[in-house]
């Protein structure tokens, strides 16, 4: 599957929902499904700056994809990683660096977010685009 086709059926699953009660409980749900990080890397080096939670995100290259995990120690923030990891988690560096993350505003995610959980949201995918561009450049 595309970005492009992760993000619309993202959408399609958030307008299913009535209200943002229900689409929170689903980005719990979401979290609980995320595959974890090893614990080896939840270092510091992985920690994601500017989340008022942690966050820990590695990303590594097999067979020219980007293989993301992630954890976190809050549930609305693991959700959240997890959303962004079923987006661009086996998929070419190329193709992340050029991918676009409206599909957040047009969930309405970042809208419902405290001003510091929407700082941490930025950093997620700065993040995920670093280790793009760092995987790319190997190329």
């Amino acid at each position: 599957m595309t970005i492009k086709e992760i993000q619309e059926e993202i959408i399609e699953e958030f307008a299913m929902f009535d209200d943002w009660d229900e689409r929170f409980q689903y980005v719990i749900d979401l979290g609980k499904g995320l595959p974890l990080i090893e614990q080896r890397f939840k270092t510091e080096d992985n920690t994601i700056k500017g989340c008022q939670s942690k966050v820990w995100l590695h990303g590594q290259i097999t067979q020219d994809r980007v293989i993301f995990t992630a954890d976190s120690d809050a549930i609305i923030t693991k959700g959240i990683i997890a959303i962004l990891i079923r987006t661009f988690s086996n998929q070419k560096p190329s193709e992340i660096l050029e991918a676009d993350t409206k599909f957040i505003d047009e969930i309405g995610l970042k809208d419902q977010l405290s001003p510091t959980r929407a700082n941490g949201l930025v950093s997620m995918i700065k993040q995920i685009k670093m280790y793009a561009l760092a995987f790319n450049s190997q190329n």
